[in-house]
C-alpha cells in the first residue's frame, strides 16, 4: 500500500516479500544510483556500495530490522545484452530515498538523503515531511483481485522451435558435450488497458505465499515482477544460506495423485541427477572462495502451490574478507537456470533462445552496511510495459528428458504467472 501511495512511474523501485515469513521490504526512489555495463559489473557494484558507505552517516534506532542503508541490486542474466532497446542495463545499484520494511510484526522507515553544499535544506525537509505524512495517513486497503474487463492477445510460444531446441540439446548431452542445459521460452501478451502492477503483485502474494514476490522498476515505467521459489543466497551475521533447487513435478488435483507425483520425483533418477548437478556446482563455487559448507545427505521435497521441487539447503560461515557480491558473482548462473558446464551451455542458450533473457533468471536483491544480504533468482517472471507483458519460464534438459513433458512444465509455469496479471 505504501509502495503504491508514494511511487511514481518514473522512479526506481524495488520490492521483495516472503509472506510465509511475514517479511517485506519496499525501496522507493533513489538518493544515489549507478547503472553498470561490462563483465566486471559485480566488482563495479561492490566498489560503488563501499565508496557510498564511506561517505554515509547513519542515525536513528539501528537495532530495528532492516534499519540503516540498504543497497538494492539487479543484474541481467548475461553481462552483454543482445538488444540495445532492452529496458534495464546489465547492472543497477541504488540507495533508496525511502525504504519501508516489515519484520517481526514491526514496520521500519529508513530515509536516505543526499546532501551537498548546494542542497536546499528547507525544500528537502518540506518534501520529506510530506512523504512521512503520506505514510502515516495511508490506510490499509483491500486491493481488489477482480479481473478487469481486459481483452488480451496472446502470442503463443514458439513450440516447434522449443521442441527442436530440446532435441538438439539432447544430442549434445548424448555426445557428452554438456550434462544439462536450461532452455527457456517467452510469450508476449498485449492487453487493451495497462496492467496494474501493485494489484498484480498482490495477486502473486495471494497465489504464491510460499515464494518470494518481487518487483524491479526502472526510471522509464517498465516493471519486472514475479514469484520466485529460488533463493540464490542469504547472509545474516556472516551465516550463509543458499539453496540447491532443481528437479520438479506437477501437483496432483487429488491427494493420492499429489502424493504419487511427489514420490516419483523423490525416486526419479533423471530428476535427482539434475538436482545433483546444482549441488556439486554450489559446493565447488564456495570451495573456490575458501568457504566450507554444510549439507544434508539427501534432497528434500519443496511443495509449492502448483509444483513440487527437489530442494537441498546449504549453509556455511562467511569470512569477513568476502563481500556478498563476490559470492553472487561466483554462483550466477547456477545449473538450475543455465546448465553444466556453465560456459558452454551459456553459449548454447544464446544459440537456441530467440529472445533476450534480460533480468529473467538473474540475481536480484539487497546488501546492507553490515554485509547482510539476500538475493533471489528472477524466475517465474514477467516484464511489463504499460499494456504489454512478456512472460518467461524455463525447463532443465538432461539425459532422459521428454520434450512433451518439458513443454507441459513450461505451460504450467506460464499459466500460473498469467493468472496473476490484472
Amino acid at each position: 500500500v505504501v509502495l503504491d501511495a508514494l511511487s511514481t512511474p518514473q522512479g526506481l523501485r524495488f520490492y521483495l516479500e516472503r509472506r510465509c515469513q511475514k517479511e517485506a521490504i519496499a525501496a522507493i526512489g533513489a538518493a544515489t544510483s549507478l547503472e553498470i555495463t561490462g563483465s566486471d559489473r559485480f566488482w563495479q557494484a561492490q566498489n560503488f556500495i563501499q565508496s557510498t558507505l564511506a561517505k554515509t552517516t547513519t542515525a536513528g534506532d539501528l537495532s530495528l530490522g532492516f534499519s540503516g542503508p540498504h543497497f538494492f541490486c539487479s543484474f541481467t542474466f548475461f553481462s552483454d545484452l543482445l538488444t540495445e532497446d532492452y529496458p534495464f542495463p546489465s547492472g543497477t545499484v541504488f540507495l533508496p530515498r525511502l525504504q519501508v520494511s516489515l519484520a517481526k510484526n514491526r514496520c521500519t522507515l529508513a530515509i536516505n538523503l543526499a546532501i551537498n553544499p548546494q542542497t536546499d535544506l528547507q525544500l528537502l525537509g518540506d518534501r520529506l515531511w510530506r512523504d512521512i505524512q503520506t505514510i502515516l495517513t495511508t490506510k490499509r486497503q483491500i486491493i481488489s483481485t477482480q479481473q478487469p474487463q481486459r481483452v488480451s492477445d496472446r502470442y503463443l510460444p514458439d513450440y516447434p522451435n522449443y521442441t527442436a531446441a530440446i532435441l538438439s540439446s539432447l544430442e549434445l548431452i548424448k555426445d557428452r558435450k554438456i550434462s544439462k542445459i536450461v532452455i527457456s521460452q517467452a510469450i508476449k501478451v498485449q492487453a487493451n488497458i495497462p496492467y496494474r502492477i501493485v494489484e498484480s503483485l498482490h495477486n502473486l502474494r495471494q497465489l504464491h505465499p510460499d515464494c518470494t514476490i518481487f518487483m524491479v522498476s526502472n526510471s522509464c515505467g517498465q516493471n519486472f515482477i514475479g514469484a520466485s521459489p529460488e533463493r540464490l543466497m542469504k547472509i545474516e551475521n556472516k551465516q550463509l544460506l543458499t539453496d540447491a533447487l532443481a528437479g520438479s513435478a506437477p501437483r496432483g488435483k487429488k491427494r493420492g495423485d499429489d502424493e504419487e507425483f511427489a514420490r516419483q520425483l523423490l525416486t526419479s533418477d533423471k530428476e535427482r541427477r539434475e538436482h545433483q548437478f546444482v549441488i556439486n556446482f554450489i559446493l565447488d563455487c564456495l570451495s573456490q572462495l575458501g568457504i566450507k559448507p554444510q549439507i544434508l545427505p539427501s534432497p528434500q521435497l519443496l511443495t509449492l502451490s502448483n509444483i513440487h521441487h527437489l530442494w537441498t539447503p546449504i549453509k556455511a560461515t562467511i569470512p569477513r574478507t568476502i563481500h556478498p557480491l563476490e559470492i553472487v558473482a561466483k554462483l550466477h548462473p547456477t545449473p538450475a537456470v543455465a546448465g553444466v558446464p556453465r560456459d558452454i551451455v551459456c553459449r548454447e542458450i544464446r544459440d537456441r533462445e530467440r529472445f533476450d533473457r534480460g533480468l529473467y533468471a538473474a540475481p536480484l536483491g539487497w546488501i546492507d552496511r553490515r554485509g547482510n544480504s539476500e538475493f533471489i533468482v528472477g524466475i517465474r517472471s514477467a516484464l511489463i510495459t504499460e499494456d504489454r507483458a512478456i512472460l518467461y519460464a524455463g525447463a532443465g534438459i538432461v539425459a532422459g528428458s521428454d520434450p512433451q513433458k518439458e513443454l507441459a512444465e513450461i505451460q504450467l509455469k506460464l499459466q500460473a504467472l498469467l493468472k496473476a496479471l490484472v
